[in-house]
């Protein structure tokens, strides 16, 4: 079952009605999981662009949408090559100020991952 995200504001998420402190994976199963920050920060050198590589950790197979909460002022973005990777799954990609992608994961039908992004 898909977990519903209660709310957001700068440094925090909560989902079902437990508080998370840090960037959040949800995955297909609907479990919540911390984000791996350190597969961007090692290519770029920030967590403020998502490399390839976690764009394959995020990835699960048979997801057909992510969504990416970008921050509440959406400064995170994708790189190319992670947009590419979602796209060559067959993954369409939502890349929303996190606030926006909340409501567009609570209205998400079908098969959906996100990572959430919770400050800046």
């Amino acid at each position: 079952m898909k977990p519903h995200i209660d709310g957001t504001e700068f440094g925090s998420i909560t989902v079902d009605g437990e508080m998370y402190d840090h960037d959040i994976v949800i995955r297909l199963s609907g479990n919540v999981k911390k984000r791996k920050k350190k597969l961007s920060r090692e290519r770029y050198g920030t967590s403020h662009t998502v490399s390839m590589e976690e764009a394959e950790h995020i990835y699960d197979d048979g997801a057909e949408q992510v969504i990416v909460g970008t921050g509440q002022h959406g400064v995170l973005k994708l790189s190319e090559g992670a947009e590419g990777f979602f796209k060559d799954h067959g993954c369409s990609v939502q890349a929303l100020p996190t606030p926006d992608a909340v409501t567009t994961w609570n209205e998400a039908e079908g098969k959906a991952i996100a990572m959430f992004h919770v400050t800046c």
